[in-house]
């Protein structure tokens, strides 16, 4: 199975409360089970066990036994509230993704504005010193969620010869009130990974769903992002049989890759 169509799990899928209970492993091996690709560890959910180290050591441990391939999403954004590059949230990142062994970072912008533009040649340097490839996610904020944001931090990214690739949540867009599908068209040649989520709208909220039942435009979205990138489920995971739930999902989330392979191999 090539990285491109690759069916990956955040581990955030299978609730925040169950995953404090058992830990990530537990769900990465469930997720290995399943059939899953890869596993993308979250940062929010790693456990520090009182009077032990953290968990990550025994993670990567496991992922590596089983062949995962692993991103790891951290919750801190690259630049602070004052529109510094935040370092020291940086090398926290890079460290924790270099001992987990994923080959991908997946980060949001954080608070980017006019004070971050001297900073990126020190990010530039920054990456260089890394084989652990910077994804830039779209978030659920105003400041690292909407076209406007992300588009003034990828034209300043280019311009100062620092090309990175965005990880494209298809549902964190309606939480900031943008439009998916105008995204798509805006963003779709640096995409690289794709978070996959449907969405409702429940109690004057919205909330992560599996695609099938999502009350977005979800395949119109798809069609206008890359085949050939790999894609995460992100949306709950829930059931009585748990295992079967998930290889099911990871099915249908790869005849929908398949599906859209085919249709780019006609064009």
């Amino acid at each position: 199975m090539s990285l491109s169509s690759a069916v990956f799990i955040s581990l955030s899928s299978f609730g925040a409360a169950e995953v404090g209970r058992h830990g990530q492993l537990w769900f990465a091996r469930l997720a290995h089970a399943a059939g899953a690709d890869g596993v993308e560890v979250r940062g929010e959910l790693l456990r520090q066990r009182e009077g032990q180290t953290d968990e990550i050591d025994e993670i990567a441990a496991g992922l590596r036994e089983m062949q995962l391939r692993v991103v790891y999403s951290s919750p801190e954004g690259m630049f602070g509230g004052n529109g510094e590059l935040d370092a020291a949230a940086l090398d926290r990142a890079f460290a924790i993704a270099l001992r987990l062994g994923a080959s991908r970072l997946k980060m949001s912008i954080g608070h980017f504005g006019q004070a971050s533009h001297s900073c990126l040649q020190v990010l530039k340097r920054r990456l260089s010193e890394s084989a652990i490839e910077l994804v830039i996610e779209n978030d659920q904020t105003e400041s690292a969620g909407t076209l406007g944001a992300l588009r003034e931090f990828f034209a300043a990214a280019d311009a100062a010869g620092l090309a990175l690739p965005m990880t494209f949540d298809m549902g964190n867009w309606h939480w900031t009130g943008e439009c998916p599908q105008q995204a798509a068209s805006v963003f779709a040649a640096r995409v690289a990974y794709i978070h996959c989520k449907g969405v409702q709208h429940q109690s004057q909220r919205w909330a992560a769903v599996p695609m099938t039942r999502s009350s977005a435009a979800w395949r119109s979205v798809l069609r206008s992002l890359p085949g050939g990138v790999p894609c995460a489920i992100e949306y709950p995971l829930t059931g009585d049989d748990l295992l079967a739930v998930t290889q099911s999902e990871i099915s249908g989330l790869r005849a929908i890759m398949a599906a859209g392979a085919a249709r780019e191999a006609l064009q």
